[in-house]
Protein backbone atom coordinates (compact mmCIF):
# COMPACT_ATOMS: atom_id res chain seq x y z
CA UNK A 1 0.00 0.00 0.00
CA UNK A 2 1.32 3.57 -1.28
CA UNK A 3 1.71 6.44 1.47
CA UNK A 4 2.17 9.60 0.02
CA UNK A 5 3.36 13.06 1.89
CA UNK A 6 -0.04 15.15 2.47
CA UNK A 7 -1.00 17.77 -0.14
CA UNK A 8 -3.23 20.04 0.59
CA UNK A 9 -3.57 23.75 -1.45
CA UNK A 10 -5.74 25.47 1.12
CA UNK A 11 -3.83 26.87 3.78
CA UNK A 12 -1.60 29.32 5.27
CA UNK A 13 2.17 29.83 4.94
CA UNK A 14 4.55 32.64 6.39
CA UNK A 15 8.09 32.17 4.43
CA UNK A 16 11.26 34.40 3.81
CA UNK A 17 11.73 35.54 0.07
CA UNK A 18 14.24 37.81 -1.68
CA UNK A 19 11.92 40.07 -4.10
CA UNK A 20 15.21 40.32 -6.39
CA UNK A 21 14.98 36.91 -6.86
CA UNK A 22 11.49 36.20 -8.19
CA UNK A 23 12.61 38.36 -11.36
CA UNK A 24 13.76 35.49 -13.39
CA UNK A 25 15.84 35.85 -16.56
CA UNK A 26 14.65 35.07 -19.66
CA UNK A 27 11.12 36.28 -18.72
CA UNK A 28 8.98 39.22 -19.67
CA UNK A 29 8.77 40.85 -15.81
CA UNK A 30 12.83 40.40 -15.99
CA UNK A 31 13.24 42.15 -19.00
CA UNK A 32 10.58 44.65 -17.90
CA UNK A 33 11.93 45.53 -14.92
CA UNK A 34 15.66 46.34 -16.43
CA UNK A 35 13.98 47.98 -19.40
CA UNK A 36 11.83 50.57 -17.15
CA UNK A 37 14.49 50.94 -14.33
CA UNK A 38 17.70 51.25 -16.41
CA UNK A 39 16.82 52.52 -19.91
CA UNK A 40 13.46 54.42 -19.79
CA UNK A 41 13.80 57.93 -18.80
CA UNK A 42 10.52 58.93 -16.39
CA UNK A 43 11.57 62.44 -15.54
CA UNK A 44 8.56 64.15 -17.96
CA UNK A 45 6.51 62.38 -14.71
CA UNK A 46 8.16 64.43 -12.50
CA UNK A 47 5.99 67.66 -13.66
CA UNK A 48 2.95 65.96 -12.88
CA UNK A 49 3.28 66.08 -9.20
CA UNK A 50 3.75 69.19 -6.65
CA UNK A 51 4.14 67.51 -3.44
CA UNK A 52 7.88 68.33 -3.23
CA UNK A 53 7.08 72.10 -2.83
CA UNK A 54 7.84 74.01 0.44
CA UNK A 55 4.22 73.39 1.39
CA UNK A 56 5.03 69.55 1.20
CA UNK A 57 2.45 66.80 0.84
CA UNK A 58 1.99 63.15 1.01
CA UNK A 59 4.89 60.91 -0.78
CA UNK A 60 3.80 59.65 -4.25
CA UNK A 61 4.13 56.12 -5.57
CA UNK A 62 7.04 55.96 -8.40
CA UNK A 63 5.95 56.23 -11.45
CA UNK A 64 8.57 53.45 -12.55
CA UNK A 65 6.85 51.00 -10.24
CA UNK A 66 2.99 51.95 -11.13
CA UNK A 67 4.46 51.89 -15.09
CA UNK A 68 5.53 47.77 -14.22
CA UNK A 69 2.87 46.86 -12.74
CA UNK A 70 0.36 48.19 -15.36
CA UNK A 71 2.61 46.55 -17.96
CA UNK A 72 2.99 43.20 -16.43
CA UNK A 73 -0.82 43.48 -15.58
CA UNK A 74 -1.89 44.10 -19.53
CA UNK A 75 0.94 41.14 -20.36
CA UNK A 76 -0.69 39.18 -18.23
CA UNK A 77 -4.15 39.70 -19.68
CA UNK A 78 -5.51 41.48 -16.67
CA UNK A 79 -7.18 45.55 -17.26
CA UNK A 80 -9.18 45.58 -14.32
CA UNK A 81 -7.09 48.35 -11.73
CA UNK A 82 -9.03 46.49 -9.26
CA UNK A 83 -7.76 43.03 -9.90
CA UNK A 84 -4.15 45.01 -10.31
CA UNK A 85 -4.39 45.99 -6.96
CA UNK A 86 -5.33 42.75 -5.79
CA UNK A 87 -2.64 40.76 -7.49
CA UNK A 88 0.04 43.50 -5.85
CA UNK A 89 -1.05 42.16 -2.63
CA UNK A 90 -1.40 38.37 -3.33
CA UNK A 91 0.55 37.73 -5.79
CA UNK A 92 4.95 37.40 -6.12
CA UNK A 93 5.58 38.54 -8.84
CA UNK A 94 3.45 41.35 -8.89
CA UNK A 95 4.97 42.18 -5.23
CA UNK A 96 8.50 42.22 -6.37
CA UNK A 97 7.72 44.60 -9.18
CA UNK A 98 5.85 46.89 -7.26
CA UNK A 99 8.78 46.67 -4.54
CA UNK A 100 6.13 46.01 -2.06
CA UNK A 101 4.39 49.07 -2.03
CA UNK A 102 0.82 47.49 -3.13
CA UNK A 103 -0.90 50.79 -4.35
CA UNK A 104 -4.82 51.12 -4.41
CA UNK A 105 -7.00 49.95 -7.36
CA UNK A 106 -7.66 54.02 -7.43
CA UNK A 107 -4.16 54.85 -7.90
CA UNK A 108 -3.57 52.69 -10.69
CA UNK A 109 -6.70 53.83 -12.73
CA UNK A 110 -6.09 57.35 -11.89
CA UNK A 111 -2.35 56.88 -13.96
CA UNK A 112 -3.18 55.51 -16.78
CA UNK A 113 -6.11 57.79 -17.39
CA UNK A 114 -4.26 61.09 -16.01
CA UNK A 115 -1.14 60.45 -18.01
CA UNK A 116 -2.26 59.31 -21.44
CA UNK A 117 -0.45 62.22 -23.06
CA UNK A 118 2.96 60.80 -21.72
CA UNK A 119 2.65 57.50 -23.39
CA UNK A 120 3.59 58.60 -26.56
CA UNK A 121 7.07 59.66 -25.28
CA UNK A 122 7.09 55.85 -23.72
CA UNK A 123 6.24 53.98 -26.58
CA UNK A 124 9.06 55.87 -28.89
CA UNK A 125 11.59 55.07 -26.06
CA UNK A 126 10.95 51.70 -26.29
CA UNK A 127 10.99 51.56 -30.02
CA UNK A 128 14.25 53.27 -29.86
CA UNK A 129 15.42 50.58 -27.49
CA UNK A 130 14.05 47.95 -30.44
CA UNK A 131 16.42 50.06 -33.20
CA UNK A 132 19.71 49.92 -30.49
CA UNK A 133 18.57 46.20 -30.35
CA UNK A 134 19.06 45.92 -34.05
CA UNK A 135 15.28 44.12 -34.13
CA UNK A 136 14.20 46.96 -37.05
CA UNK A 137 14.85 45.52 -40.52
CA UNK A 138 13.58 48.68 -42.23
CA UNK A 139 12.97 46.26 -45.35
CA UNK A 140 9.23 46.06 -45.07
CA UNK A 141 6.80 48.07 -42.89
CA UNK A 142 2.64 46.51 -43.21
CA UNK A 143 -0.17 48.49 -42.27
CA UNK A 144 -3.29 47.61 -41.01
CA UNK A 145 -6.25 48.89 -38.70
CA UNK A 146 -8.28 47.13 -35.89
CA UNK A 147 -11.45 48.07 -34.71
CA UNK A 148 -12.14 48.04 -31.09
CA UNK A 149 -15.39 48.21 -29.00
CA UNK A 150 -14.60 51.05 -26.57
CA UNK A 151 -16.28 51.99 -23.18
CA UNK A 152 -19.71 53.78 -24.73
CA UNK A 153 -23.27 52.53 -25.18
CA UNK A 154 -23.94 52.10 -28.64
CA UNK A 155 -27.55 52.93 -27.75
CA UNK A 156 -27.26 56.55 -26.78
CA UNK A 157 -25.86 56.55 -30.44
CA UNK A 158 -27.48 58.90 -33.24
CA UNK A 159 -27.35 62.19 -35.61
CA UNK A 160 -28.67 65.19 -33.66
CA UNK A 161 -32.48 64.80 -34.79
CA UNK A 162 -32.67 61.01 -33.73
CA UNK A 163 -31.09 61.94 -30.53
CA UNK A 164 -33.84 64.64 -30.05
CA UNK A 165 -36.64 61.69 -31.25
CA UNK A 166 -35.11 59.59 -28.43
CA UNK A 167 -35.26 62.89 -26.33
CA UNK A 168 -39.23 63.23 -27.18
CA UNK A 169 -40.35 59.60 -26.65
CA UNK A 170 -38.46 60.02 -23.30
CA UNK A 171 -40.46 62.80 -22.33
CA UNK A 172 -43.54 61.10 -23.02
CA UNK A 173 -42.92 57.93 -21.19
CA UNK A 174 -42.31 60.44 -18.37
CA UNK A 175 -45.51 61.56 -18.65
CA UNK A 176 -47.28 58.38 -19.09
CA UNK A 177 -45.79 57.75 -15.68
CA UNK A 178 -46.92 61.00 -14.16
CA UNK A 179 -50.40 60.22 -15.22
CA UNK A 180 -50.11 56.46 -13.78
CA UNK A 181 -49.02 57.82 -10.46
CA UNK A 182 -52.13 59.97 -10.05
CA UNK A 183 -54.23 57.22 -10.95
CA UNK A 184 -52.99 55.59 -7.81
CA UNK A 185 -54.89 57.98 -5.52
CA UNK A 186 -58.27 56.35 -6.76
CA UNK A 187 -56.87 52.91 -6.09
CA UNK A 188 -54.94 52.38 -2.84
CA UNK A 189 -54.50 48.91 -3.29
CA UNK A 190 -50.63 48.63 -3.27
CA UNK A 191 -49.81 52.33 -3.25
CA UNK A 192 -46.77 52.45 -1.70
CA UNK A 193 -44.79 49.93 -4.02
CA UNK A 194 -46.68 51.14 -7.12
CA UNK A 195 -45.74 54.76 -6.10
CA UNK A 196 -41.92 53.95 -5.32
CA UNK A 197 -41.53 52.36 -8.56
CA UNK A 198 -43.28 55.12 -10.60
CA UNK A 199 -41.19 57.37 -8.68
CA UNK A 200 -37.68 55.61 -9.43
CA UNK A 201 -38.96 55.21 -13.18
CA UNK A 202 -39.54 59.14 -13.16
CA UNK A 203 -36.37 60.24 -12.21
CA UNK A 204 -33.91 58.03 -14.44
CA UNK A 205 -36.06 59.01 -17.51
CA UNK A 206 -35.90 62.67 -16.08
CA UNK A 207 -32.34 62.14 -15.55
CA UNK A 208 -31.89 60.69 -19.10
CA UNK A 209 -33.72 63.29 -20.99
CA UNK A 210 -31.69 65.88 -19.44
CA UNK A 211 -27.86 64.23 -20.33
CA UNK A 212 -29.58 64.47 -23.81
CA UNK A 213 -30.22 67.79 -23.48
CA UNK A 214 -27.35 68.85 -21.93
CA UNK A 215 -25.08 66.85 -25.06
CA UNK A 216 -27.15 68.74 -27.88
CA UNK A 217 -26.58 72.12 -26.31
CA UNK A 218 -22.90 71.75 -25.74
CA UNK A 219 -21.85 69.75 -29.08
CA UNK A 220 -22.07 70.39 -32.72
CA UNK A 221 -23.50 68.00 -35.08
CA UNK A 222 -20.58 65.13 -36.34
CA UNK A 223 -19.41 65.16 -39.75
CA UNK A 224 -17.97 62.29 -41.60
CA UNK A 225 -14.65 62.33 -43.20
CA UNK A 226 -16.35 61.44 -47.25
CA UNK A 227 -15.87 63.32 -50.60
CA UNK A 228 -19.38 65.05 -49.61
CA UNK A 229 -19.25 66.03 -45.52
CA UNK A 230 -22.65 64.78 -44.43
CA UNK A 231 -23.87 64.08 -40.82
CA UNK A 232 -22.62 60.96 -38.65
CA UNK A 233 -23.95 59.50 -35.60
CA UNK A 234 -22.95 61.49 -32.42
CA UNK A 235 -22.38 59.51 -29.11
CA UNK A 236 -24.07 60.97 -25.86
CA UNK A 237 -21.27 58.45 -23.78
CA UNK A 238 -17.78 58.99 -25.84
CA UNK A 239 -18.68 61.63 -28.78
CA UNK A 240 -15.01 60.46 -30.09
CA UNK A 241 -15.85 56.89 -31.36
CA UNK A 242 -17.99 56.22 -33.77
CA UNK A 243 -20.05 53.36 -35.01
CA UNK A 244 -18.16 50.56 -36.90
CA UNK A 245 -19.19 47.43 -38.65
CA UNK A 246 -16.85 44.85 -38.23
CA UNK A 247 -16.82 41.08 -39.72
CA UNK A 248 -16.89 38.86 -36.54
CA UNK A 249 -18.55 41.50 -34.03
CA UNK A 250 -21.37 42.91 -36.26
CA UNK A 251 -21.40 46.67 -35.48
CA UNK A 252 -19.41 48.18 -32.35
CA UNK A 253 -19.25 51.91 -30.80
CA UNK A 254 -15.44 51.76 -30.64
CA UNK A 255 -12.50 53.09 -31.98
CA UNK A 256 -9.87 51.93 -35.18
CA UNK A 257 -6.80 51.04 -33.75
CA UNK A 258 -4.26 51.70 -36.41
CA UNK A 259 -0.41 49.91 -36.77
CA UNK A 260 2.42 50.04 -38.94
CA UNK A 261 4.78 46.93 -37.85
CA UNK A 262 7.96 46.11 -39.12
CA UNK A 263 8.79 43.01 -41.48
CA UNK A 264 11.85 41.42 -39.25
CA UNK A 265 10.18 40.73 -36.11
CA UNK A 266 6.38 42.48 -35.96
CA UNK A 267 7.86 45.25 -33.79
CA UNK A 268 5.29 48.36 -33.69
CA UNK A 269 7.16 51.23 -35.47
CA UNK A 270 3.73 53.30 -35.48
CA UNK A 271 0.47 53.48 -33.81
CA UNK A 272 -2.66 55.89 -33.55
CA UNK A 273 -6.51 55.88 -32.94
CA UNK A 274 -9.60 57.24 -34.82
CA UNK A 275 -12.68 57.75 -34.17
CA UNK A 276 -13.95 56.93 -37.22
CA UNK A 277 -13.16 53.49 -40.04
CA UNK A 278 -12.37 55.67 -43.13
CA UNK A 279 -9.08 54.66 -43.35
CA UNK A 280 -8.28 55.81 -46.31
CA UNK A 281 -8.44 59.47 -45.32
CA UNK A 282 -5.82 58.36 -42.50
CA UNK A 283 -3.22 56.99 -44.58
CA UNK A 284 -0.86 60.11 -45.38
CA UNK A 285 -1.32 61.85 -41.99
CA UNK A 286 -0.41 58.34 -40.14
CA UNK A 287 2.46 58.12 -42.56
CA UNK A 288 4.01 61.47 -42.12
CA UNK A 289 3.84 61.11 -38.42
CA UNK A 290 5.86 57.50 -38.92
CA UNK A 291 8.07 59.43 -40.70
CA UNK A 292 8.67 62.43 -38.73
CA UNK A 293 9.36 59.48 -35.43
CA UNK A 294 12.18 57.94 -37.85
CA UNK A 295 13.83 61.16 -38.23
CA UNK A 296 13.43 62.36 -34.83
CA UNK A 297 14.60 59.10 -33.27
CA UNK A 298 17.78 58.80 -35.47
CA UNK A 299 16.32 55.43 -36.85
CA UNK A 300 16.18 56.61 -40.79
CA UNK A 301 16.88 60.46 -41.73
CA UNK A 302 14.02 60.25 -44.78
CA UNK A 303 11.83 57.02 -44.50
CA UNK A 304 10.71 57.80 -48.18
CA UNK A 305 13.94 58.08 -49.38
CA UNK A 306 15.21 54.88 -48.17
CA UNK A 307 12.73 52.90 -49.99
CA UNK A 308 11.47 51.04 -47.03
CA UNK A 309 8.46 48.96 -48.55
CA UNK A 310 5.28 50.41 -47.17
CA UNK A 311 1.94 48.24 -47.95
CA UNK A 312 -1.48 47.95 -47.01
CA UNK A 313 -4.36 46.86 -47.60
CA UNK A 314 -7.43 47.32 -50.14
CA UNK A 315 -9.21 49.42 -47.01
CA UNK A 316 -6.30 52.31 -47.34
CA UNK A 317 -6.58 52.63 -51.13
CA UNK A 318 -7.35 55.73 -52.89
CA UNK A 319 -6.98 57.90 -55.79
CA UNK A 320 -5.40 60.82 -53.38
CA UNK A 321 -3.37 58.10 -51.41
CA UNK A 322 -1.59 57.00 -54.69
CA UNK A 323 -1.33 60.21 -55.70
CA UNK A 324 0.69 61.45 -52.44
CA UNK A 325 2.88 58.02 -52.81
CA UNK A 326 3.80 58.84 -56.62
CA UNK A 327 4.47 62.49 -55.83
CA UNK A 328 6.61 61.74 -52.96
CA UNK A 329 8.51 58.71 -54.25
CA UNK A 330 7.30 56.67 -51.69
CA UNK A 331 7.63 52.62 -52.25
CA UNK A 332 4.19 51.91 -51.55
CA UNK A 333 2.18 48.63 -52.66
CA UNK A 334 -1.82 49.21 -52.04
CA UNK A 335 -3.45 47.12 -53.97
CA UNK A 336 -7.18 48.24 -55.10
CA UNK A 337 -10.85 46.36 -54.63
CA UNK A 338 -10.22 44.35 -57.80
CA UNK A 339 -7.41 43.12 -58.06
CA UNK A 340 -7.74 39.46 -56.92
CA UNK A 341 -10.00 39.55 -60.37
CA UNK A 342 -7.30 40.71 -62.78
CA UNK A 343 -5.12 38.06 -60.66
CA UNK A 344 -4.88 34.95 -62.99
CA UNK A 345 -4.30 32.34 -60.58
CA UNK A 346 -7.59 33.10 -58.90
CA UNK A 347 -9.44 32.31 -61.75
CA UNK A 348 -10.38 28.85 -60.83
CA UNK A 349 -10.76 29.91 -57.36
CA UNK A 350 -14.47 30.33 -57.88
CA UNK A 351 -15.15 27.16 -59.36
CA UNK A 352 -13.20 25.27 -57.29
CA UNK A 353 -14.22 27.07 -53.67
CA UNK A 354 -17.92 28.10 -54.92
CA UNK A 355 -19.21 31.78 -55.63
CA UNK A 356 -20.58 33.63 -53.04
CA UNK A 357 -24.42 34.43 -53.07
CA UNK A 358 -24.83 31.97 -55.46
CA UNK A 359 -28.66 32.27 -55.68
CA UNK A 360 -28.61 35.82 -56.24
CA UNK A 361 -26.25 35.49 -58.74
CA UNK A 362 -28.69 33.34 -60.29
CA UNK A 363 -31.81 34.77 -59.69
CA UNK A 364 -30.02 37.82 -61.54
CA UNK A 365 -29.19 35.82 -64.51
CA UNK A 366 -32.68 34.93 -65.27
CA UNK A 367 -33.66 38.62 -65.69
CA UNK A 368 -33.77 40.17 -69.08
CA UNK A 369 -30.27 41.88 -69.46
CA UNK A 370 -29.50 45.23 -70.63
CA UNK A 371 -28.51 43.73 -73.89
CA UNK A 372 -32.16 43.42 -75.08
CA UNK A 373 -33.05 46.98 -74.15
CA UNK A 374 -32.41 49.69 -76.81
CA UNK A 375 -30.18 52.57 -76.09
CA UNK A 376 -29.67 55.90 -78.59
CA UNK A 377 -26.32 57.64 -76.92
CA UNK A 378 -26.60 60.68 -79.39
CA UNK A 379 -30.75 61.14 -77.99
CA UNK A 380 -29.81 59.87 -74.45
CA UNK A 381 -33.04 57.21 -75.02
CA UNK A 382 -33.56 53.84 -73.95
CA UNK A 383 -36.27 51.88 -75.01
CA UNK A 384 -37.33 48.33 -72.86
CA UNK A 385 -38.12 44.87 -75.08
CA UNK A 386 -42.16 46.16 -74.22
CA UNK A 387 -41.51 49.50 -76.23
CA UNK A 388 -41.73 51.56 -73.57
CA UNK A 389 -39.26 53.96 -73.22
CA UNK A 390 -37.20 55.06 -69.73
CA UNK A 391 -36.14 57.77 -68.17
CA UNK A 392 -33.07 59.32 -68.24
CA UNK A 393 -31.55 59.68 -64.51
CA UNK A 394 -27.77 60.42 -64.94
CA UNK A 395 -24.34 59.99 -66.67
CA UNK A 396 -21.03 59.14 -64.71
CA UNK A 397 -17.70 60.12 -66.00
CA UNK A 398 -14.84 57.36 -64.72
CA UNK A 399 -11.29 58.37 -64.62
CA UNK A 400 -10.47 55.76 -67.14
CA UNK A 401 -12.53 58.01 -70.13
CA UNK A 402 -15.85 56.05 -70.18
CA UNK A 403 -19.16 57.08 -69.52
CA UNK A 404 -22.00 55.54 -67.95
CA UNK A 405 -25.43 56.61 -69.01
CA UNK A 406 -28.25 55.21 -65.94
CA UNK A 407 -31.72 54.96 -67.44
CA UNK A 408 -34.80 53.92 -65.22
CA UNK A 409 -38.05 52.55 -65.91
CA UNK A 410 -41.27 54.66 -65.20
CA UNK A 411 -43.57 53.57 -62.02
CA UNK A 412 -46.58 53.31 -63.78
CA UNK A 413 -45.17 51.61 -67.04
CA UNK A 414 -43.01 48.89 -64.23
CA UNK A 415 -46.44 48.33 -62.55
CA UNK A 416 -48.61 46.94 -64.90
CA UNK A 417 -46.05 45.23 -67.40
CA UNK A 418 -46.71 41.71 -68.07
CA UNK A 419 -42.44 41.02 -67.91
CA UNK A 420 -42.05 42.84 -65.09
CA UNK A 421 -41.12 39.39 -62.77
CA UNK A 422 -39.29 38.78 -65.67
CA UNK A 423 -37.55 42.07 -65.75
CA UNK A 424 -36.99 43.14 -62.67
CA UNK A 425 -34.76 41.39 -59.22
CA UNK A 426 -37.73 43.15 -57.01
CA UNK A 427 -41.15 43.13 -58.76
CA UNK A 428 -42.68 44.73 -55.56
CA UNK A 429 -40.97 47.48 -55.62
CA UNK A 430 -43.27 48.84 -58.51
CA UNK A 431 -46.40 48.63 -56.72
CA UNK A 432 -45.83 51.68 -54.18
CA UNK A 433 -45.02 55.13 -54.86
CA UNK A 434 -42.25 55.23 -53.02
CA UNK A 435 -40.46 52.10 -55.15
CA UNK A 436 -38.95 52.21 -58.45
CA UNK A 437 -38.97 50.71 -61.95
CA UNK A 438 -35.93 48.54 -63.76
CA UNK A 439 -32.62 50.38 -63.64
CA UNK A 440 -30.03 49.83 -66.26
CA UNK A 441 -26.81 51.19 -66.98
CA UNK A 442 -24.67 51.44 -70.35
CA UNK A 443 -20.73 52.48 -70.72
CA UNK A 444 -19.72 53.93 -73.31
CA UNK A 445 -15.60 53.66 -73.86
CA UNK A 446 -14.27 56.65 -74.36
CA UNK A 447 -10.60 57.87 -75.40
CA UNK A 448 -8.08 56.96 -72.95
CA UNK A 449 -6.81 59.50 -70.71
CA UNK A 450 -3.30 59.91 -69.35
CA UNK A 451 -2.01 57.58 -66.84
CA UNK A 452 -3.13 58.28 -63.29
CA UNK A 453 -1.29 57.86 -60.16
CA UNK A 454 -4.11 54.97 -59.66
CA UNK A 455 -2.67 53.00 -63.24
CA UNK A 456 0.40 53.06 -61.96
CA UNK A 457 -0.19 51.82 -58.61
CA UNK A 458 -2.22 48.91 -60.36
CA UNK A 459 0.83 48.51 -62.22
CA UNK A 460 2.89 47.82 -59.03
CA UNK A 461 0.49 45.57 -57.42
CA UNK A 462 -0.35 43.18 -60.62
CA UNK A 463 3.26 43.30 -61.55
CA UNK A 464 5.38 39.48 -60.13
CA UNK A 465 7.23 42.00 -57.16
CA UNK A 466 4.37 43.29 -56.36
CA UNK A 467 1.88 40.44 -55.44
CA UNK A 468 5.28 39.02 -53.74
CA UNK A 469 5.50 42.09 -51.20
CA UNK A 470 1.56 42.02 -50.50
CA UNK A 471 1.92 38.64 -49.64
CA UNK A 472 3.78 39.60 -46.97
CA UNK A 473 1.30 41.89 -45.29
CA UNK A 474 -1.03 39.57 -43.46
CA UNK A 475 2.28 37.65 -41.98
CA UNK A 476 3.58 40.97 -40.69
CA UNK A 477 0.73 42.76 -39.30
CA UNK A 478 -1.71 40.36 -38.54
CA UNK A 479 -0.07 38.26 -35.97
CA UNK A 480 0.35 41.93 -33.89
CA UNK A 481 -3.56 42.43 -33.53
CA UNK A 482 -3.14 38.48 -32.57
CA UNK A 483 -1.12 38.61 -29.58
CA UNK A 484 -2.87 42.02 -28.26
CA UNK A 485 -6.65 41.00 -28.83
CA UNK A 486 -6.39 37.36 -27.98
CA UNK A 487 -3.28 36.78 -26.35
CA UNK A 488 -3.32 39.40 -23.88
CA UNK A 489 -7.06 39.87 -24.25
CA UNK A 490 -7.85 43.42 -25.32
CA UNK A 491 -11.25 43.20 -26.56
CA UNK A 492 -12.67 46.26 -25.44
CA UNK A 493 -11.02 49.97 -24.34
CA UNK A 494 -11.81 50.75 -20.69
CA UNK A 495 -11.55 54.63 -20.91
CA UNK A 496 -13.51 56.93 -22.78
CA UNK A 497 -12.10 59.99 -25.14
CA UNK A 498 -9.54 59.79 -28.04
CA UNK A 499 -6.51 61.12 -26.10
CA UNK A 500 -7.20 58.51 -23.20
CA UNK A 501 -7.95 55.39 -25.23
CA UNK A 502 -4.52 56.81 -27.01
CA UNK A 503 -2.96 56.04 -24.40
CA UNK A 504 -4.49 52.69 -23.32
CA UNK A 505 -3.24 51.63 -26.32
CA UNK A 506 0.26 52.81 -26.37
CA UNK A 507 0.48 51.02 -23.52
CA UNK A 508 -0.56 47.38 -25.12
CA UNK A 509 1.92 48.23 -28.05
CA UNK A 510 4.51 48.99 -25.73
CA UNK A 511 4.05 45.67 -24.15
CA UNK A 512 4.39 43.70 -27.49
CA UNK A 513 7.24 45.59 -28.29
CA UNK A 514 9.19 44.52 -24.82
CA UNK A 515 8.04 40.99 -25.07
CA UNK A 516 10.14 40.73 -28.43
CA UNK A 517 13.02 42.83 -26.68
CA UNK A 518 12.96 40.03 -24.27
CA UNK A 519 12.59 37.00 -26.84
CA UNK A 520 15.18 38.67 -29.47
CA UNK A 521 17.71 41.23 -27.46
CA UNK A 522 20.47 40.48 -25.98
CA UNK A 523 21.51 43.22 -23.67
CA UNK A 524 18.68 43.16 -21.14
CA UNK A 525 20.19 40.03 -19.49
CA UNK A 526 23.34 41.65 -18.97
CA UNK A 527 21.53 44.81 -17.24
CA UNK A 528 22.42 45.26 -13.48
Amino acid sequence: MANYLPADLNQTKMFVCNLADQLQRGTFEFALYHLVTNRLNLSKFDACYKNGTSKGGRKAYDPAVLLKIILFAYYKGVRSSREIAWCCENNLIFRALSCDTAPHFTTIANFVSRHHGLMGDLFEQVLLICHEEKLLGNELIAIDGCKIPSNASREWSGTHNELEQKRDKIRKQIHKHIDAHLALDIDEKDYDQRALRHQQAIGTLDHACDRIDAFLQENERRMGQGKVPKEVKSNVTDNESAKMKTTTRGTIQGYCAVTAADRKHQIITSTDVYGHAQEQAITIPFLEDMRDRYKDLGIRKDLYKSRTIITADTGFYSAANNEYFKSNKVNAVTPDPHFRQRDPAFDEQKEKHGKRHADEATRRAQLIPASEFEFNQKNKTCVCPQGNELSFRRRSNKGNGNVTFFFEGKLLQCRHCPKKHECMENPESADHRKGCGRQVSFTVKGKKKKRTASDWMEKRVDSEWGKTVYGHRMSVIEPVFANIGTQKGLDRFSLRGRDKVRGQWKLYCMVHNIEKIMKYGKSYQQAA
